[in-house]
């Protein structure tokens, strides 16, 4: 697909725009302290600041609690201080950044203040330490704030909170208690809470979201899989990769555009291992740097899995943050002995593959088929609905059917989807898997499981657009600042090498322009990050769209609209 000639709409768009293309981007979660359902996690990546002895900052995860912040009860905090404060602080690997963050957190102030000096706490993105010009959430206790969240309930919902999208694209989080003032005063000296504290915050758990803009590479491949003409058995790919931030990951096999094997290359005793949990597709684990900075691979792949002939093989490696590199990508020749009585290539196949028939076959036997809710042999509808295909074949109780599926791509076969059997009535109905891509259903009914020819035959047409989800972060930016585009495309096979997919923007209420094509990495994903050249402020509005091509089985798809506003 070429992208159109550039308008005058398109030029004014851009001119407003003015994105440009930085470099390709993934992300992956890291779970601290606690994960989102309550088991203990690391610390890793987080440091206290350096404070004077009697101002604790603690670690309690492992025995239930958080990170603990707190200032002393008994002792007079000196106002505006960078070491007359507690802090804790998470810091992103370096050449990462932080694109997303949920934290959960309470605290309580029992010291008090008024307008010459008071305590807070609060959480705060940028330097690990200094002022509170980055703070995204915060309790004063001279704005009549007392506390914050339960201190005995961890992942309370009022203890939860997500980091705004003006405090993203940094390379730190940080939790603080402080004593504030306007002039030179000092915060009073009283009993503290319960546990002795002036002023306290503690994290719970952290759901962080770093994004890593630069991938793994390869080297060294060898192997039957990379190097025989014809292949047969369980033959292998061997290679030896590295990567520069999260770390080498997965090896991922794909044969003629469908993903057939995923295999962990080395979990490192647990610590590079999809801990899971998120909505977002992403992989999650319990380390800023989960996987090994290199490792060295052999992956075996049964070949028996598949027909004899030329297949497209791909083999990629990702990192954790699924920033993906190409290992193999290549043709072979699959040539495997044949078991004893199979009859060969020229086997027929179970499916027709001809054009349809009439619901009524030579012995006027009655078929009938449609969708479950709607009128009519096509129906159109979204990626991971459930439907029901239904009808009657009159006069033939308990009798067997045959489900055949066709997706809409080139090359496919049509292959048994399921063989139900008529009621006593002679009603059938089938539940379709609720993956299915676009599609062609035949419904066929055989006198007898030799006839070649089937007795009745109906045809019913699912059509499914392609499921896209876009995430932006952050939504509101610098001027000049730079956008993360995320998300991924559902259902497959994929075209070998990815499918492609369009950029689009516009002006809220403008007509839609394309301005950049990208292609998906393996499992459907994609990343991008790009930078505004003219400065704001200005309103802009982000889409994807998926076209339909002859090698992808789904119509013409586009994501969900984001908005950008960049100040």
């Amino acid at each position: 697909m070429a992208l159109r000639v550039l308008t005058a709409t398109f030029i004014a768009v851009i001119a407003l725009v003015a994105l440009v293309s930085v470099a390709w981007a993934g992300e992956y979660h890291v779970y601290s302290c606690r994960t989102p359902t309550g088991q203990v996690a690391p610390t890793v990546g987080w440091s206290e600041s350096e404070h004077p002895s009697y101002d604790p900052t603690l670690n309690t995860c492992a025995s239930g609690g958080g990170l603990i912040a707190a200032l002393d009860a008994g002792d007079a905090h000196a106002p505006n201080s960078e070491t007359d404060q507690a802090t804790w602080a998470f810091k992103a690997p370096e050449g990462e950044m932080i694109a997303g963050a949920t934290l959960w957190r309470a605290g309580n102030i029992a010291g008090g203040g008024d307008e010459e000096a008071t305590y807070l706490f609060w959480l705060s993105w940028g330097a690990a330490l200094g002022g509170n010009m980055h703070v995204f959430d915060q309790c004063i206790a001279d704005e009549g704030c007392v506390s914050v969240g339960s201190l005995v309930s961890p992942l309370a919902p009022e203890n939860r909170v997500a980091t705004p999208s003006y405090a993203l694209n940094t390379q730190y989080l940080s939790l603080s208690t402080y004593c504030g003032s306007t002039i030179k005063s000092i915060c009073p000296a009283g009993a503290g809470n319960s546990q002795g504290y002036e002023a306290e915050i503690e994290l719970f758990a952290a759901d962080i979201t770093l994004s890593q803009p630069t991938g793994p590479t390869v080297s060294a491949v060898s192997g039957g899989l990379a190097e025989d003409p014809t292949v047969n058995g369980t033959s292998d790919v061997a290679f030896h990769a590295t990567d520069p931030g999260s770390g080498v990951y997965e090896a991922i096999v794909e044969v003629d555009g469908k993903v057939l094997q995923h295999e962990v290359i080395n979990e490192e005793s647990g610590r590079c291992h999809n801990a899971g949990g998120t909505t977002d597709g992403l992989a999650a684990f319990l380390y800023p740097q989960p996987c090994p900075a290199a490792a060295s691979a052999d992956i075996p792949f049964d070949t028996t899995a598949l027909a004899n002939g030329e297949h497209h093989l791909v083999v990629s490696v990702t990192d954790a943050a699924g920033n993906a590199a190409t290992v193999l990508d290549r043709e072979i020749d699959v040539a495997n002995p044949l078991p004893p009585g199979h009859p060969g290539p020229a086997a027929p196949a179970v499916c027709p593959t001809g054009a349809a028939a009439s619901g009524q076959g030579a012995g006027h036997t009655m078929l009938s088929a449609g969708w479950r809710g709607h009128k009519g042999a096509r129906l159109r509808a979204r990626y991971g609905t459930a439907h029901v295909v239904e009808g009657m074949l009159a006069g033939h109780p308990n009798a067997p059917l045959e489900v055949c599926e066709l997706p809409n791509y080139r090359g496919a076969t049509t292959t048994l989807l399921a063989a139900p059997h008529t009621s006593a009535n002679g009603h059938w109905s089938l539940a379709l898997p609720r993956n299915l891509p676009s599609t062609t259903l035949r419904i066929l009914y055989r006198q007898s499981p030799a006839e070649a020819q089937p007795a009745a035959l109906q045809t019913l047409t699912l059509t499914i657009p392609a499921p896209l989800h876009l995430r932006i972060a952050p939504r509101t930016a610098p001027s000049g600042g730079t956008i993360h585009f995320s998300g991924r495309l559902r259902g497959g096979p994929l075209p070998p090498g990815g499918k492609q997919l369009v950029l689009e923007a516009r002006s809220p209420g403008a007509a839609w322009i394309e301005f950049h094509v990208i292609r998906t990495h393996p499992g459907g994903r994609f990343t991008y990050l790009y930078h505004f050249r003219l400065p704001g402020p200005a309103r802009y509005q982000f889409r994807v769209l998926s076209e339909a091509e002859a090698d992808f089985p789904f119509a013409a798809g586009v994501s969900n609209v984001v908005g950008v506003f960049e100040g």
